[in-house]
Protein backbone atom coordinates (compact mmCIF):
# COMPACT_ATOMS: atom_id res chain seq x y z
CA UNK A 1 0.00 0.00 0.00
CA UNK A 2 1.31 3.27 -0.66
CA UNK A 3 2.27 5.37 1.87
CA UNK A 4 0.49 9.26 2.21
CA UNK A 5 3.11 12.02 1.43
CA UNK A 6 2.50 15.45 2.50
CA UNK A 7 3.99 18.42 0.42
CA UNK A 8 4.68 22.09 0.35
CA UNK A 9 3.03 22.66 -2.96
CA UNK A 10 4.60 25.84 -4.38
CA UNK A 11 5.11 25.03 -8.11
CA UNK A 12 2.69 26.68 -10.28
CA UNK A 13 -0.25 24.61 -9.48
CA UNK A 14 -1.71 22.81 -7.90
CA UNK A 15 -1.11 24.62 -4.39
CA UNK A 16 -2.10 23.02 -1.10
CA UNK A 17 -5.83 23.55 -0.50
CA UNK A 18 -7.49 26.08 2.00
CA UNK A 19 -8.61 23.48 5.21
CA UNK A 20 -12.20 24.82 4.37
CA UNK A 21 -11.92 23.23 0.78
CA UNK A 22 -10.65 19.76 2.43
CA UNK A 23 -13.66 19.99 4.89
CA UNK A 24 -16.04 20.63 2.10
CA UNK A 25 -14.53 17.76 -0.06
CA UNK A 26 -15.43 15.52 3.05
CA UNK A 27 -18.79 16.52 3.28
CA UNK A 28 -21.67 13.59 2.72
CA UNK A 29 -22.33 12.95 -0.84
CA UNK A 30 -25.71 14.61 -2.08
CA UNK A 31 -27.38 13.80 -5.51
CA UNK A 32 -26.58 16.23 -8.22
CA UNK A 33 -30.53 17.06 -8.62
CA UNK A 34 -30.97 16.90 -4.48
CA UNK A 35 -32.41 20.55 -3.75
CA UNK A 36 -29.87 20.84 -1.13
CA UNK A 37 -27.20 20.54 -3.73
CA UNK A 38 -28.64 23.00 -5.73
CA UNK A 39 -28.75 25.56 -3.37
CA UNK A 40 -24.97 25.16 -3.34
CA UNK A 41 -24.73 25.28 -6.84
CA UNK A 42 -26.97 28.53 -6.68
CA UNK A 43 -24.67 29.94 -3.85
CA UNK A 44 -21.26 29.05 -5.41
CA UNK A 45 -22.43 30.50 -9.07
CA UNK A 46 -23.42 33.62 -6.96
CA UNK A 47 -19.71 33.43 -5.29
CA UNK A 48 -18.17 32.97 -8.47
CA UNK A 49 -19.70 36.03 -9.59
CA UNK A 50 -17.75 37.81 -7.02
CA UNK A 51 -14.49 36.77 -7.41
CA UNK A 52 -14.96 37.65 -11.46
CA UNK A 53 -16.30 41.05 -10.49
CA UNK A 54 -19.38 40.05 -12.78
CA UNK A 55 -23.04 40.52 -12.35
CA UNK A 56 -23.50 37.97 -15.55
CA UNK A 57 -25.91 35.37 -14.49
CA UNK A 58 -23.82 32.55 -16.80
CA UNK A 59 -21.35 32.30 -14.30
CA UNK A 60 -20.79 28.95 -13.34
CA UNK A 61 -18.39 25.94 -12.46
CA UNK A 62 -17.71 23.59 -15.35
CA UNK A 63 -16.95 20.29 -14.55
CA UNK A 64 -13.40 19.75 -15.80
CA UNK A 65 -10.08 21.47 -15.10
CA UNK A 66 -8.90 25.06 -16.66
CA UNK A 67 -7.88 23.59 -19.88
CA UNK A 68 -11.34 22.51 -20.36
CA UNK A 69 -12.22 25.87 -19.64
CA UNK A 70 -10.56 27.15 -23.00
CA UNK A 71 -11.80 24.98 -24.68
CA UNK A 72 -15.06 25.80 -23.84
CA UNK A 73 -14.57 29.15 -24.32
CA UNK A 74 -13.48 28.68 -28.26
CA UNK A 75 -15.25 25.83 -29.20
CA UNK A 76 -18.85 27.57 -27.95
CA UNK A 77 -17.96 30.98 -29.63
CA UNK A 78 -15.61 31.09 -33.07
CA UNK A 79 -17.30 30.03 -35.92
CA UNK A 80 -16.01 28.58 -38.80
CA UNK A 81 -13.83 31.40 -40.48
CA UNK A 82 -14.06 33.61 -37.70
CA UNK A 83 -10.91 35.46 -37.18
CA UNK A 84 -9.08 35.13 -33.55
CA UNK A 85 -6.64 37.27 -33.11
CA UNK A 86 -4.26 35.93 -29.94
CA UNK A 87 -1.62 38.10 -28.02
CA UNK A 88 0.73 35.34 -27.08
CA UNK A 89 3.01 35.98 -24.52
CA UNK A 90 4.13 32.35 -23.12
CA UNK A 91 2.32 28.76 -23.42
CA UNK A 92 -1.05 29.38 -23.16
CA UNK A 93 -1.25 31.55 -25.27
CA UNK A 94 0.24 29.39 -27.73
CA UNK A 95 -2.61 26.57 -26.55
CA UNK A 96 -5.08 29.45 -27.24
CA UNK A 97 -4.04 29.16 -30.80
CA UNK A 98 -4.15 25.65 -31.02
CA UNK A 99 -7.85 25.45 -29.67
CA UNK A 100 -9.06 28.06 -31.55
CA UNK A 101 -7.65 26.52 -34.87
CA UNK A 102 -9.10 23.35 -33.98
CA UNK A 103 -12.29 25.44 -33.70
CA UNK A 104 -11.80 26.89 -37.60
CA UNK A 105 -10.66 29.71 -36.39
CA UNK A 106 -8.38 31.89 -38.62
CA UNK A 107 -5.44 32.62 -36.21
CA UNK A 108 -3.41 35.95 -35.81
CA UNK A 109 -1.19 35.34 -33.46
CA UNK A 110 0.48 38.82 -31.65
CA UNK A 111 3.98 37.12 -30.94
CA UNK A 112 5.85 39.10 -27.49
CA UNK A 113 9.04 38.25 -25.71
CA UNK A 114 8.10 35.28 -23.18
CA UNK A 115 8.23 37.00 -19.39
CA UNK A 116 6.61 40.28 -21.19
CA UNK A 117 3.18 41.79 -20.77
CA UNK A 118 1.17 42.11 -23.76
CA UNK A 119 1.18 44.83 -25.62
CA UNK A 120 -2.54 46.40 -26.25
CA UNK A 121 -1.78 49.02 -29.07
CA UNK A 122 -0.16 45.84 -31.33
CA UNK A 123 -3.18 43.54 -30.41
CA UNK A 124 -5.62 45.71 -31.59
CA UNK A 125 -3.48 46.93 -34.76
CA UNK A 126 -2.95 43.03 -35.54
CA UNK A 127 -6.24 42.88 -37.49
CA UNK A 128 -9.04 45.36 -38.85
CA UNK A 129 -12.08 43.15 -37.68
CA UNK A 130 -11.61 39.93 -35.48
CA UNK A 131 -14.01 38.25 -34.17
CA UNK A 132 -12.64 37.59 -31.51
CA UNK A 133 -9.34 39.06 -29.15
CA UNK A 134 -8.27 36.26 -26.56
CA UNK A 135 -5.49 36.92 -23.99
CA UNK A 136 -4.00 35.33 -20.73
CA UNK A 137 -4.12 37.29 -17.76
CA UNK A 138 -1.59 35.97 -15.32
CA UNK A 139 0.85 33.40 -17.77
CA UNK A 140 1.43 30.80 -15.71
CA UNK A 141 4.54 29.71 -18.05
CA UNK A 142 6.35 33.14 -17.16
CA UNK A 143 4.98 34.44 -14.02
CA UNK A 144 4.03 37.51 -16.19
CA UNK A 145 0.79 39.65 -15.64
CA UNK A 146 -1.00 41.59 -18.57
CA UNK A 147 -3.17 44.71 -18.07
CA UNK A 148 -6.64 43.31 -19.01
CA UNK A 149 -8.12 46.62 -18.07
CA UNK A 150 -6.29 48.46 -20.95
CA UNK A 151 -6.64 45.74 -23.76
CA UNK A 152 -10.52 45.44 -23.10
CA UNK A 153 -10.58 49.31 -23.54
CA UNK A 154 -8.20 48.89 -26.83
CA UNK A 155 -10.69 46.75 -28.27
CA UNK A 156 -13.90 48.20 -27.67
CA UNK A 157 -12.27 51.50 -29.15
CA UNK A 158 -11.14 48.99 -32.40
CA UNK A 159 -14.32 47.68 -32.84
CA UNK A 160 -17.04 45.06 -31.84
CA UNK A 161 -14.94 41.77 -30.95
CA UNK A 162 -15.34 39.80 -28.36
CA UNK A 163 -12.53 39.78 -25.29
CA UNK A 164 -12.01 36.24 -24.49
CA UNK A 165 -9.14 35.80 -21.14
CA UNK A 166 -7.66 33.21 -19.83
CA UNK A 167 -7.87 33.73 -15.68
CA UNK A 168 -6.82 30.55 -14.33
CA UNK A 169 -3.54 31.71 -12.19
CA UNK A 170 -5.40 35.38 -11.85
CA UNK A 171 -8.66 34.46 -10.46
CA UNK A 172 -9.19 35.09 -6.16
CA UNK A 173 -4.71 35.48 -6.44
CA UNK A 174 -5.16 39.20 -8.60
CA UNK A 175 -7.93 41.96 -9.22
CA UNK A 176 -9.91 40.78 -11.73
CA UNK A 177 -13.38 42.97 -12.81
CA UNK A 178 -14.64 40.93 -15.58
CA UNK A 179 -17.30 43.67 -16.47
CA UNK A 180 -15.59 47.07 -15.91
CA UNK A 181 -12.76 45.48 -18.17
CA UNK A 182 -14.88 44.44 -20.74
CA UNK A 183 -14.25 40.55 -20.76
CA UNK A 184 -16.81 38.69 -22.28
CA UNK A 185 -15.76 34.95 -22.05
CA UNK A 186 -13.43 34.06 -19.23
CA UNK A 187 -12.02 30.76 -17.72
CA UNK A 188 -10.30 29.78 -14.71
CA UNK A 189 -9.32 26.71 -12.66
CA UNK A 190 -9.61 25.75 -8.91
CA UNK A 191 -5.75 24.74 -8.32
CA UNK A 192 -4.31 27.56 -7.96
CA UNK A 193 -5.66 30.47 -6.16
CA UNK A 194 -8.77 29.70 -5.16
CA UNK A 195 -7.22 27.19 -3.26
CA UNK A 196 -8.99 24.33 -4.40
CA UNK A 197 -8.15 21.05 -5.58
CA UNK A 198 -7.64 20.70 -9.27
CA UNK A 199 -11.40 19.05 -11.31
CA UNK A 200 -13.32 22.67 -11.61
CA UNK A 201 -13.55 25.36 -14.45
CA UNK A 202 -15.11 28.88 -12.87
CA UNK A 203 -16.52 30.18 -16.31
CA UNK A 204 -18.06 33.34 -17.88
CA UNK A 205 -19.49 34.47 -20.84
CA UNK A 206 -21.46 37.63 -20.97
CA UNK A 207 -24.76 38.30 -22.93
CA UNK A 208 -23.46 39.67 -26.07
CA UNK A 209 -21.51 36.75 -26.39
CA UNK A 210 -24.17 34.07 -25.01
CA UNK A 211 -25.72 35.90 -28.49
CA UNK A 212 -23.27 35.00 -30.58
CA UNK A 213 -22.38 31.87 -29.45
CA UNK A 214 -22.19 28.51 -31.85
CA UNK A 215 -25.85 26.96 -31.72
CA UNK A 216 -24.44 23.68 -31.54
CA UNK A 217 -20.80 23.22 -30.86
CA UNK A 218 -18.95 20.23 -31.45
CA UNK A 219 -18.88 19.63 -27.88
CA UNK A 220 -22.22 18.27 -26.48
CA UNK A 221 -20.52 18.26 -22.91
CA UNK A 222 -19.47 21.75 -22.80
CA UNK A 223 -22.41 22.98 -24.90
CA UNK A 224 -23.45 26.21 -22.75
CA UNK A 225 -26.62 25.78 -24.21
CA UNK A 226 -27.45 22.75 -22.81
CA UNK A 227 -25.33 23.70 -19.67
CA UNK A 228 -27.35 26.59 -19.07
CA UNK A 229 -30.49 24.88 -18.69
CA UNK A 230 -29.08 22.86 -15.51
CA UNK A 231 -27.15 25.74 -14.01
CA UNK A 232 -26.19 28.92 -15.52
CA UNK A 233 -29.68 30.28 -17.51
CA UNK A 234 -31.96 31.89 -15.09
CA UNK A 235 -31.43 34.85 -12.40
CA UNK A 236 -32.82 34.62 -9.02
CA UNK A 237 -36.49 32.70 -7.69
CA UNK A 238 -37.51 29.46 -8.43
CA UNK A 239 -37.00 27.69 -12.13
CA UNK A 240 -37.43 24.06 -13.76
CA UNK A 241 -33.87 22.51 -14.26
CA UNK A 242 -32.94 19.58 -16.99
CA UNK A 243 -30.51 17.33 -16.50
CA UNK A 244 -27.55 17.24 -18.63
CA UNK A 245 -24.80 15.17 -16.55
CA UNK A 246 -23.54 14.37 -12.91
CA UNK A 247 -21.93 17.50 -11.26
CA UNK A 248 -19.34 16.25 -9.69
CA UNK A 249 -21.03 17.19 -6.32
CA UNK A 250 -17.89 17.00 -3.68
CA UNK A 251 -15.98 19.52 -5.86
CA UNK A 252 -18.56 21.46 -6.20
CA UNK A 253 -18.90 21.59 -2.51
CA UNK A 254 -15.07 22.16 -1.99
CA UNK A 255 -15.35 25.19 -4.07
CA UNK A 256 -18.32 26.82 -2.71
CA UNK A 257 -16.30 26.51 1.08
CA UNK A 258 -13.32 27.93 -0.74
CA UNK A 259 -15.34 30.48 -2.05
CA UNK A 260 -17.26 31.02 1.17
CA UNK A 261 -13.90 31.24 3.20
CA UNK A 262 -12.23 33.65 0.42
CA UNK A 263 -14.82 35.97 0.22
CA UNK A 264 -15.14 36.42 4.53
CA UNK A 265 -11.39 37.33 4.51
CA UNK A 266 -12.60 39.78 1.64
CA UNK A 267 -11.15 39.61 -1.98
CA UNK A 268 -8.89 43.02 -1.61
CA UNK A 269 -7.58 41.28 2.03
CA UNK A 270 -6.94 38.45 -0.21
CA UNK A 271 -5.59 40.07 -3.25
CA UNK A 272 -3.16 42.16 -0.77
CA UNK A 273 -2.09 39.17 1.32
CA UNK A 274 -0.75 37.71 -1.85
CA UNK A 275 0.98 40.94 -2.65
CA UNK A 276 2.54 40.94 0.03
CA UNK A 277 4.24 37.54 0.51
CA UNK A 278 5.03 37.70 -3.71
CA UNK A 279 6.77 41.02 -3.05
CA UNK A 280 8.71 39.36 0.11
CA UNK A 281 9.29 36.22 -1.60
CA UNK A 282 10.99 38.18 -4.74
CA UNK A 283 12.89 40.30 -2.75
CA UNK A 284 14.43 37.69 -0.29
CA UNK A 285 15.31 35.87 -3.64
CA UNK A 286 17.03 39.16 -5.25
CA UNK A 287 18.93 39.27 -1.75
CA UNK A 288 20.23 35.56 -2.25
CA UNK A 289 21.58 36.75 -5.29
CA UNK A 290 19.20 35.27 -8.06
CA UNK A 291 17.49 36.93 -10.90
CA UNK A 292 14.19 37.35 -11.64
CA UNK A 293 12.38 36.21 -14.89
CA UNK A 294 9.70 38.61 -15.48
CA UNK A 295 9.90 41.84 -16.16
CA UNK A 296 9.76 44.31 -13.32
CA UNK A 297 6.97 46.22 -13.30
CA UNK A 298 4.61 43.34 -14.73
CA UNK A 299 5.52 39.94 -12.24
CA UNK A 300 3.28 38.33 -10.42
CA UNK A 301 2.96 37.91 -7.13
CA UNK A 302 1.72 34.64 -6.85
CA UNK A 303 3.92 32.67 -9.51
CA UNK A 304 7.29 33.82 -9.28
CA UNK A 305 9.97 33.05 -11.95
CA UNK A 306 13.21 33.14 -10.86
CA UNK A 307 17.00 32.48 -13.72
CA UNK A 308 19.03 28.69 -12.29
CA UNK A 309 22.08 30.17 -11.90
CA UNK A 310 24.44 29.19 -13.99
CA UNK A 311 26.04 25.73 -13.42
CA UNK A 312 23.50 24.67 -11.14
CA UNK A 313 21.18 21.61 -12.65
CA UNK A 314 17.33 22.39 -12.09
CA UNK A 315 16.34 19.53 -11.98
CA UNK A 316 18.80 17.90 -9.34
CA UNK A 317 17.92 21.57 -6.95
CA UNK A 318 14.28 20.35 -7.52
CA UNK A 319 14.48 16.83 -6.35
CA UNK A 320 16.93 17.89 -3.13
CA UNK A 321 13.93 20.30 -2.22
CA UNK A 322 11.45 17.52 -2.56
CA UNK A 323 13.08 14.84 -0.60
CA UNK A 324 15.17 16.94 2.19
CA UNK A 325 11.92 19.48 2.31
CA UNK A 326 9.10 17.96 0.87
CA UNK A 327 8.67 21.41 -1.17
CA UNK A 328 7.51 21.26 -4.87
CA UNK A 329 8.86 23.64 -7.15
CA UNK A 330 8.08 23.97 -11.16
CA UNK A 331 10.42 23.81 -13.84
CA UNK A 332 10.38 26.41 -16.90
CA UNK A 333 8.62 25.36 -19.86
CA UNK A 334 9.59 25.11 -23.21
CA UNK A 335 13.17 27.12 -23.88
CA UNK A 336 13.26 27.88 -20.37
CA UNK A 337 12.05 24.47 -18.81
CA UNK A 338 15.70 23.95 -17.17
CA UNK A 339 17.10 27.30 -16.86
CA UNK A 340 13.75 28.92 -14.94
CA UNK A 341 11.98 28.08 -11.87
CA UNK A 342 8.45 28.54 -11.49
CA UNK A 343 7.78 29.23 -7.13
CA UNK A 344 3.78 29.45 -6.60
CA UNK A 345 2.00 30.93 -3.75
CA UNK A 346 -1.37 30.92 -4.00
CA UNK A 347 -4.27 30.52 -2.04
CA UNK A 348 -3.35 29.45 1.85
CA UNK A 349 0.51 29.33 1.23
CA UNK A 350 0.59 33.30 -0.05
CA UNK A 351 1.61 33.41 4.00
CA UNK A 352 4.93 34.85 5.58
CA UNK A 353 5.74 31.13 6.85
CA UNK A 354 5.37 29.86 3.83
CA UNK A 355 7.73 32.64 2.25
CA UNK A 356 9.86 31.86 5.09
CA UNK A 357 10.56 28.34 4.61
CA UNK A 358 10.55 28.21 1.02
CA UNK A 359 13.76 30.81 0.71
CA UNK A 360 15.72 28.67 4.06
CA UNK A 361 15.11 25.45 1.74
CA UNK A 362 16.49 27.56 -1.12
CA UNK A 363 19.12 28.60 0.59
CA UNK A 364 20.56 25.68 2.03
CA UNK A 365 20.51 23.52 -1.28
CA UNK A 366 21.94 26.41 -3.43
CA UNK A 367 24.44 26.77 -0.46
CA UNK A 368 22.98 30.54 -0.21
CA UNK A 369 21.93 30.84 2.98
CA UNK A 370 19.59 33.84 4.22
CA UNK A 371 19.83 36.09 6.69
CA UNK A 372 16.17 35.54 8.16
Amino acid sequence: MTSIVSRHLFGPGPTNAYPEATEGLARPLLGHLDPAFLAIMDETCEWLRAVWGTAQNRTLPLSATGSAGMEAAFVNTVHPGDVVVVAVNGLFGQRMCEVASRCGAEVVAVQHRWGSPVDPERVVAAHPAPAIVAAVHAETSTGARSDIAALGAAVRDAGDALLLVDAVTSIAGIELLADEWGIDIGYAGTQKCLGVAPGLAPFTISERAFGRRVERPRSWYLDLGLLGGYVGDAGPGPRARTYHHTAPVAMVSSLHAALGRILEEGLDNVWARHAAAGQALQDGLEAMGLELFADAGHRLPELTTVRVPDGVDSADVRRTLLERYDIEIGAGVGEFAASVWRIGLMGPNASPDAVALVLHALGDVLGRPTSG
